[in-house]
């Protein structure tokens, strides 16, 4: 159980056994009345020290489930109006309560249910106090050994290199070694498998994208996880876009010109991809659909033969990584067209996005992050994505990753994980709706 669902069970235990204003008043009571003031006043400065402790780096809890917990104590406003200002701030971070003797939890339980209302008010306040110095310990004990990257590629691809750089800024603040392993094969698959079996005491790590969270689960008939229940995403490292150009000798000097090329010569013109199910075929079957075309996909063994290819004038387009394509284009042996994304590239920035060149709507954002096994505490991941936030802040990140031609991201745990929900559902009707499998 979160820690912030047990202080609020707690709390509505305490608040449950409370007379009401209105109780005391039927009554005519002046004791009860006054046992009421008493426990709004130490639920009060009960919440107030949970705060106090949160502020010392033991983690922050979701808001949203603090807000869901709060109102079921709406029926007793006066414990709303003093829980609801504290409802945006931090709060206890929950998984260190596994570090609570169990007999210690019981003992509060049995004071809860039995004791009186200031036995009740000090139990609710020690335990506020004992988690936030068990939360403590764990915070601070964290790591206990080196960690692991898992990056689920070959060495010097795309994931492993920026697996690297993450590795050399969370070495520099954990006091730990930070190993980057390479474990390609199946489109990621196989490391993706491996990251999901690992224990999730925040010691492995691996780098993930929209291949592996959100499309690969559509084309396999079996990747050996699930990217929604087996992961905790951690937070997204960036944001990049794929560039479409043509050969010099296709006759279409926008994408309005290149979709009416095609239109004109059904079934004739072909693009070139590294490879089925890749994310050039992908924002390829993506573009042909959104803009009505039949055009001849062409799969290549990766992403060079399908450039050679395309500056030998053998296919007519890709749509492909667009530091890879750049060098081409400032050369003249290739024409660059737009860019997939939402937005226009910093590295290039006289391109236009294709929504911009005349395929309103389009938008291919390819993405990679971190993520963590499922399970691993909240504290760890409140943890490594305010250290990793921290380091994609600085100037010389956004310039490294600006010089491939990627845009730095850096979101929170929560807004990460709805990127990869949408992405999931949006790509698994694609990829069904166009009949694309992994070879």
């Amino acid at each position: 159980m979160q820690g912030c669902e047990v202080v609020m069970d707690f709390a509505q235990l305490f608040v449950d056994h409370a007379p009401t204003r209105d109780e005391s008043t039927a009554c005519g009571c002046k004791h009860n009345a006054l046992g009421c003031a008493h426990e709004q006043l130490s639920l009060h400065f009960a919440f107030e020290l949970c705060d106090a402790l949160a502020y010392r780096r033991l983690g922050e809890a979701n808001a949203s489930c603090r807000r869901a917990q709060a109102a079921r104590l709406d029926n007793r406003q006066q414990v709303s109006d003093l829980i609801q200002p504290h409802a945006d701030n931090r709060m206890l971070s929950g998984d260190a309560l596994q570090h609570l003797p169990r007999p210690l939890g019981l003992v509060f339980y049995w004071c809860m249910f039995t004791g009186s209302s200031q036995m009740r008010t000090i139990s609710l306040i020690a335990f506020l106090l004992v988690s936030g110095v068990a939360s403590a310990v764990a915070a601070q004990s964290y790591p206990t050994g080196p960690v692991r990257i898992i990056a689920p590629s070959p060495p010097g691809s795309p994931r492993d290199i920026r697996a690297r750089w993450v590795a050399d800024r969370l070495a520099a603040v954990l006091g730990q070694p930070v190993i980057v392993e390479n474990k390609a094969g199946a489109g990621g698959n196989i490391g993706m498998e491996a990251a999901a079996k690992s224990p999730p005491d925040g010691h492995t790590l691996v780098v993930v994208d929209l291949g592996t969270m959100a499309q690969n689960p559509h084309l396999y008939p079996r990747i050996g996880y699930d990217p929604l229940a087996d992961f905790i995403p951690v937070t997204r490292l960036v944001n990049g876009s794929l560039m479409m150009a043509v050969h010099p000798d296709v006759p279409a000097r926008s994408v309005a010109e290149l979709i009416g090329l095609a239109r004109a010569n059904l079934g004739s013109l072909s693009y070139g991809s590294s490879g089925i199910g890749t994310p050039p075929h992908l924002a390829g079957e993506l573009f042909k659909r959104m803009a009505g075309i039949d055009v001849v996909h062409v799969p290549y063994k990766g992403a060079a033969p399908a450039l050679a290819d395309l500056l030998g004038g053998r296919i007519a387009y890709t749509i492909d990584s667009l530091v890879m394509q750049m060098s081409a284009v400032r050369a003249g042996k290739l024409r660059a067209l737009a860019v997939t994304g939402s937005s226009r590239a910093e590295i290039a920035p006289d391109i236009p996005t294709l929504s911009e060149a005349g395929l309103a709507r389009y938008e291919y954002n390819s993405w990679m992050g971190i993520a963590v096994p499922a399970g691993t505490p909240h504290f760890i991941v409140t943890r490594l994505n305010g250290e990793l936030v921290r380091a994609l802040r600085q100037p010389e990140a956004k310039a490294w990753f600006r010089d491939q031609g990627g845009e730095v991201i850096g979101d929170d745990a929560e807004e990460f994980a709805s990127v990869v929900r949408a992405d999931y559902v949006r790509w698994r009707r694609i990829i069904h709706e166009a009949g694309i499998a992994a070879e």
